[in-house]
């Protein structure tokens, strides 16, 4: 029988006891906000920890084992909430704009939606289907590069793409700052006697991929409308309307960014 070793008189760690994060993020994992509102009631001094008024977001929490209160109550993990807005043209993506732009937060009427975080964005040119939802270990899996989910574009032209044009689309075209960008699939829709439409599929996201790349091609973007995100499509749903997703829709976004290709 093997000898115990002798004990060195250090505290063993518990490892029943979860990581450490940040308590803005600590709040936004508990589906109360999003971290940058989270953190702003954190400096304004409405969060304590263990008894302790704390004002740096950063303060590290332990969910699991720490008492974390928000205006002296409890703070308790929210109901998960999965929702999909149409997002008109116009609104930038973010809770807070330091240039009073007005945001996609506007569409919400109801305060409790303002504890949502979008999950990716749509430029303030472009439009359609936007996911949000508290729930950011959820978010983070459909946000990962590595299982990043197909997104499909409806896109209006100025004019009709050649064969070539569409080629080199698929192929990818070299960006004045050394960046390889391409569409997965790109096709014609229809075509009147001045403008164009395509719908054009991307398995990946970069800043403003889509402009960046019909701008090399010397064509301008009239609209940039997002009709799917993998699986769950806009659909019908009005202009700065919102709906809560189904449970087959949540689910079938999980399973799809849970699905990685050899291509990836």
């Amino acid at each position: 029988m093997a000898a115990r070793r002798p004990y060195s008189g250090k505290k063993l760690p518990d490892k029943s006891v979860g990581r450490r994060v940040g308590a803005a993020r600590a709040l936004s994992k508990l589906g109360l906000a999003s971290r940058t509102v989270a953190a702003d009631w954190v400096r304004a001094g409405r969060v304590s920890l263990n008894g302790k008024l704390i004002t740096d977001p950063e303060s590290p929490v332990v969910l699991e084992r720490d008492e974390i209160r928000l205006d002296g109550m409890p703070a308790r993990a929210m109901v998960k909430r999965y929702v999909m807005l149409n997002k008109p043209r116009g609104l930038v993506t973010t809770a807070r704009d330091e240039q009073g732009r007005a945001t996609v937060y506007s569409c919400f009427p109801n305060p409790q939606d303002h504890g949502l975080a979008p999950v990716g964005r749509l430029d303030k040119a472009s439009e359609g289907l936007l996911l949000f939802s508290n729930d950011t270990e959820w978010a983070s899996r459909l946000l990962d590069p590595v299982s990043h989910l197909n997104k499909t574009y409806h896109v209006q032209l100025n004019t009709r793409l050649t064969g070539r044009q569409l080629d080199d689309l698929h192929a990818g075209l070299r960006m004045d700052d050394g960046t390889l960008l391409k569409v997965s699939q790109a096709k014609l829709l229809r075509a009147g006697d001045k403008t164009s439409w395509l719908e054009i599929i991307l398995s990946e996201g970069k800043n403003r991929q889509i402009r960046r790349l019909l701008e090399a091609c010397d064509v301008e973007v009239l609209r940039l409308i997002r009709i799917a995100i993998g699986p769950v499509v806009l659909g019908e749903l009005a202009k700065g309307a919102s709906r809560a997703l189904t449970m087959h829709e949540v689910q079938a976004l999980s399973a799809a960014s849970a699905t990685v290709s050899p291509a990836k």
